[in-house]
């Protein structure tokens, strides 16, 4: 089976809903009222609720695993650069930049809102041949 290279790209998308948010704070533990109170959040420099950040990346794992044979995270810079809010649709696109040896390539990851980036960085994966068991 074929392994991820260099120039290879895949694409994610997610539309991020009140459940969505609701349910990630669920299974994350994180219930910090900017992302589940709009009152709350109404009242701070977001002037309205926010989805964590993490769930905005996490749109940045399912296009990594879009990529060619097995992919294994190792590592991931990110930047947050906007916020993600309920009903917004994020897309995530992932590019390999560079082989380092072996199974290691270096990708670089955005997600954007519209025209808007809201998470950018860098991963390291190993990419493997899929066994098919």
């Amino acid at each position: 089976m074929p392994v991820a290279t260099v120039g290879d790209r895949a694409v994610s998308e997610r539309s991020v809903t009140e459940e969505a948010i609701d349910r990630f704070a669920e299974v994350s533990g994180d219930e910090n009222p900017i992302h589940l109170d709009e009152e709350y959040a109404a009242e701070t420099m977001f002037c309205g609720r926010i989805a964590h950040g993490m769930l905005a990346a996490s749109v940045v794992s399912a296009a990594l695993a879009r990529l060619p044979g097995d992919i294994i995270y190792l590592s991931q810079d990110l930047r947050f650069e906007n916020p993600v809010r309920p009903g917004d649709t994020v897309v995530a696109e992932v590019a390999v930049v560079e082989s380092l040896g072996g199974d290691r390539l270096t990708v670089e990851t955005t997600a954007t809102v519209g025209d808007e980036t809201v998470v950018s960085g860098e991963a390291v994966v190993l990419s493997v041949p899929h066994d098919g068991a």
